[in-house]
């Protein structure tokens, strides 16, 4: 039997990672949890802020603060890189569940295209604009006014298998929901 991947979609402070730990605990078969933010840890500090890497610039739209986004090179090949890392690592027979932040639909073919000898699924998770905000405040270790630049780009042209506002439910919800669309259970 090949591996399943679930490659779970949406912006900063959507509850991903929380959603992605619940499905962890209630999976039959163990699912490993690769972060989107494990390989952006690995670039090198100097890429941050660098053409080739990542930038981030906060700048006001509607009077709010909105953290840009602007990948180079560098960063592009690492984000191509984890895609084929999770190819890799289902070709060997590892389930995981993908904590990813797939700026439109571009991101979406790369992956059907690197998964095409495995089975990979696609969850988006929502939520308003209103809340995510709220989120990033409280949490605290957030750039404010980052799901607000990602709000619009986050989803844009991604078809996805199963949707979730998680304004709605719970993480432990969530993760229920998707265990038994894809029973998982």
């Amino acid at each position: 039997m090949s591996a399943k991947v679930i490659t779970v979609n949406g912006t900063s402070s959507v509850g991903k990672s929380s959603t992605i730990k619940a499905l962890q605990s209630i999976t039959s078969d163990p699912f490993m949890h690769v972060k989107f933010d494990a390989f952006l840890e690995m670039l090198p500090t100097s890429m941050f802020g660098h053409p080739d890497g990542i930038d981030f610039e906060t700048v006001q739209i509607d009077g709010k603060p909105s953290v840009t986004i602007e990948m180079g090179k560098n960063m592009l090949n690492a984000l191509r890189g984890m895609r084929s890392a999770v190819a890799a690592l289902a070709s060997e027979g590892n389930n995981q569940i993908v904590d990813d932040v797939m700026l439109g639909a571009t991101n979406q073919q790369h992956y059907r295209k690197v998964m095409s000898d495995a089975e990979i699924q696609f969850v988006g998770l929502f939520a308003p604009l209103e809340i995510l905000e709220q989120r990033e405040k409280s949490r605290g270790d957030r750039q404010i006014g980052l799901a607000r630049w990602q709000y619009d780009r986050v989803h844009a042209g991604v078809d996805y298998d199963l949707e979730i506002d998680t304004s709605a439910f719970s993480p432990n919800e969530c993760a229920r929901k998707i265990a038994e669309y894809f029973g998982l259970g």
